[in-house]
């Protein structure tokens, strides 16, 4: 399957760019307009898990990369295969003003509590995304608290500083 699957990606999709597999990980680059595509394909050749979605600031070089990471689920009750076994890093590039990704919750439906909490953490928006309501925060912050250039000082100063201390 690894050697397919590569020949396949690179083949199919215009952009990708395939390293690996190494250790049981291949990651796979892919242009951000892709992405609901390019997971539709390595779900149907058997990636089928979503086991998780999370995002990178980037700051100096003005981008956010987004990870998907895909496995596939047990086949059998006894153990996984060679194949079974790879995990697959999709990772594509969004810029840090007007972040925006196309949702993929129609690819795959647990990908909907990723999306909201790197909405709320990181200001990337998912088009398509039926509620990016807020999923920890009690407030909304004009810079994201995970972005790099959220200043910590100002925010504990701004929430702890009028706290009068506790007198012995």
């Amino acid at each position: 399957m690894n050697a397919s699957l590569r020949t396949g990606l690179e083949a199919t999709f215009k952009g990708v760019e395939v390293t690996g597999p190494r250790d049981g990980m291949m990651s796979v680059s892919a242009p951000s307009d892709s992405i609901p595509v390019v997971l539709g394909y390595l779900k149907d050749q058997g990636l089928d898990h979503l086991a998780l979605v999370s995002c990178v600031d980037w700051i100096d070089q003005g981008k956010f990369e987004v990870i998907y990471l895909l496995t596939c689920y047990m086949r059998n009750d006894t153990d996984y295969s060679a194949e079974q076994r790879l995990h697959v890093l999709l990772r594509t590039e969004v810029p840090r003003e007007s972040p925006s990704l196309r949702s993929v919750i129609e690819v795959f439906a647990n990908a909907e509590p990723y999306e909201r909490e790197i909405h709320e953490l990181y200001g990337v928006h998912f088009e398509g995304h039926p509620r990016l309501i807020p999923l920890f925060l009690e407030r909304h912050y004009e810079v994201p608290p995970f972005r790099k250039d959220f200043d910590t000082r100002a925010y504990v100063e701004q929430t702890f500083g009028s706290i009068p201390p506790v007198e012995d």
